[in-house]
């Protein structure tokens, strides 16, 4: 017997073979695959179910002795879209988040025996004058019904507190103040900044008072600039001020001295000017509510929100619709080529829906509500076309938001009747172009650039080269053509000469009431103004109203319903930056993407 210990033995290890490393590479990709594809149709499947459904997850119940609660958080545009999805039909959508929605859910519960009234509490808007305006009449005519509207704030803003203002009470916390001190208007200039950088806008314009352009030709306002915004603030705050006095029951010379004499900044001394009514905390203006409603104090009320409310009356006014219809068409955001979204005016879906509307026989008459400042000549003039041919088959009446200037307005002039609002910025009829010019910028850091061609003009333009005086020449003989146009298409609507409109023109912007004297509107109002008298010249009293136009979506948007790309790229930035950077990055991006003859808004007027 040997009692040597053995030796263990050791075997050299084999390489795997590749085979063996491909199947475990396929199994991981393939689980991977498996995972993603079970995951993706089980959303598929829960939607789709969700919608077979016919969405009752999402229906509003209305209890008895409700109040309404007028968020406008979610409120931006007059009118939030419908949307198709192609080659996905699920997913279409119709979506009620707009400020017409809202108009109407109020209209409606004047007549609604369960709401008891409406609160603004702590209700911050985004929406302009003009759509303030709007809300706020249509508030009125439901207090006029005798339902109340309360409102509270930790603080107003002065468009917050404008349209509070409508309210029978008025609330402010004790340590809140109210922002009231007339309007103002700031223009950033850019002439400095582009001779430190060398990067040059070239600027081709027509219209003294075409002051887009002004910014980056000088280092100040000029007095045609400083003369139309002083102008149209006044105009503007005319008619606020006008409101709120009404309202409130206050002199308008009164409140002109609140404003001077900042008599907001402290709760007692928007009381004593008669501001507010109650100085409270907002349990003490729930409890009045609660009195009003004639609840014990242990009682809560019912609460729905507004958007809510606009789903639960949808239906009821689907089926309550008459025989005949209206059309209404909006037209909201910059004028540009292409498909074009909620928040843009392109052609495409425009030129669709003016087709679809004068082409369907239950539509007798067309309402485009137009919400822009302007932009594309070409794709103006694209829409203009087809309003002259809409109105050869129905007329076609024009209700003007916010804004209407520049391509807004030319999209407007020819309509059988032009609506709007006391404080619609409307007008700047006039053209200009810009090219950005990097000459100044390369030769500083060291390049250079030569061109050879066969003809004169064959090179065209070049960002690197200095803008030559014959091309110059070409661009300003383009501007000046498009500015032609442009008057006599308004000439032509307005019933004008085109000396009329050239003095009324050159890029200058009005107010609605200033526009009304000089001819560019003819009649204040609003979109319900608009509406019945399209109906009029329909010759139906007996209607529904429908709304245009529908936008399209491919596959990409689909994948954001699912989480999958949560925020815009936009939003992001915002959330980055902020909200008052990212305006000015928006400025100089908007700039930069500017091609061919534009009529523009003169400037960006933000009224705080």
């Amino acid at each position: 017997m040997n009692d040597t210990p053995q030796q263990p033995q050791y075997r050299q290890p084999q390489p795997k073979s590749p085979s063996f490393l491909k199947n475990v590479l396929s199994t991981v990709v393939g689980l991977f695959v498996f995972c993603f594809i079970f995951f993706f149709l089980i959303l598929l499947i829960g939607i789709i179910a969700a919608a077979a459904s016919g969405g009752n997850d999402t229906a509003v119940k209305v209890e008895k002795n409700s109040v309404i609660e007028l968020d406008l958080s979610q409120v931006t545009n007059d009118y939030s879209g419908k949307f198709k999805y192609k080659d996905f039909p699920m997913f279409d959508s119709d979506n009620q988040e707009g400020l017409v929605d809202v108009i109407r859910a109020i209209d409606a519960a004047k007549d609604d025996e369960r709401i008891k009234g409406i609160t603004i509490t702590n209700s911050s808007t985004q929406l302009g004058i003009a759509q303030n305006k709007a809300l706020r009449d249509e508030l009125d005519a439901f207090k006029k019904s005798g339902k109340f509207i309360v409102a509270y704030s930790d603080g107003y803003s002065q468009s917050d507190y404008y349209l509070n203002s409508v309210a029978d009470t008025i609330y402010l916390n004790p340590v809140g103040e109210i922002d009231f001190k007339g309007l103002s208007s700031e223009v950033m200039f850019y002439k400095d900044l582009q001779d430190k950088t060398g990067i040059k806008m070239e600027v081709i314009r027509h219209g003294k008072y075409k002051s887009a352009v002004e910014p980056f030709l000088s280092n100040e306002m000029s007095p045609e600039n400083r003369e139309q915004i002083t102008a149209l603030l006044n105009s503007v705050w005319t008619s606020v001020v006008g409101d709120i006095a009404k309202s409130r029951k206050i002199p308008v010379d009164s409140l002109n001295a609140v404003a001077d004499r900042l008599g907001g900044r402290t709760p007692e001394l928007a009381k004593e000017a008669k501001l507010i009514d109650k100085i409270g905390y907002i349990d003490q203006y729930e409890a009045g509510i609660k009195k009003a409603l004639k609840l014990k104090k242990d009682e809560d009320y019912k609460r729905v929100s507004i958007l809510d409310y606009v789903k639960a009356t949808a239906l009821d006014k689907l089926l309550s619709g008459g025989k005949d219809e209206i059309a209404i068409i909006y037209a909201q955001g910059e004028i540009r080529g292409g498909e074009g979204d909620v928040n843009t005016v392109s052609e495409v879906p425009i030129r669709k829906a003016l087709k679809e509307a004068r082409e369907n026989d239950a539509v007798k008459a067309i309402v485009l509500r137009v919400d822009s400042p302007g932009g594309s000549a070409l794709t103006s003039e694209l829409i203009w076309r087809d309003i002259e041919l809409t109105k050869k088959v129905k007329p076609v009446v024009v209700s003007m938001g916010n804004i209407a200037a520049s391509g807004g307005y030319y999209i407007s002039c020819n309509a059988n009747r032009i609506f709007a609002e006391e404080g619609t910025i409307t007008g700047s009829i006039g053209v200009f172009g810009m090219l950005p010019n990097f000459t100044e910028l390369s030769n500083r850091i060291g390049i250079h650039t030569e061109q050879v061609s066969t003809h004169k003009n064959a090179s065209g333009y070049s960002v690197f080269t200095p803008l030559k005086d014959d091309t110059r020449a070409i661009i300003q003989e383009s501007v000046e053509k498009v500015y032609t146009t442009f008057v006599s298409r308004v000439a032509a609507g307005r019933k004008l000469t085109p000396e009329q409109v050239d003095a009324i023109g050159q890029g200058r912007v009005w107010s609605g009431s200033m526009a009304l004297k000089n001819g560019l509107v003819d009649e204040i109002g609003g979109l319900d103004a608009a509406i019945e008298y399209a109906a009029k010249l329909g010759k139906t009293n007996d209607y529904s109203v429908s709304d245009y136009p529908e936008f399209e979506k491919d596959f990409s948007k689909i994948l954001s319903m699912f989480g999958l790309s949560t925020q815009t790229k936009e939003e992001l930035i915002k959330e980055q930056v902020g909200v008052e950077n990212y305006r000015v990055i928006e400025r100089i991006r908007r700039v930069s993407q500017i091609k061919g003859n534009q009529v523009l808004m003169p400037y960006e007027l933000t009224i705080k």
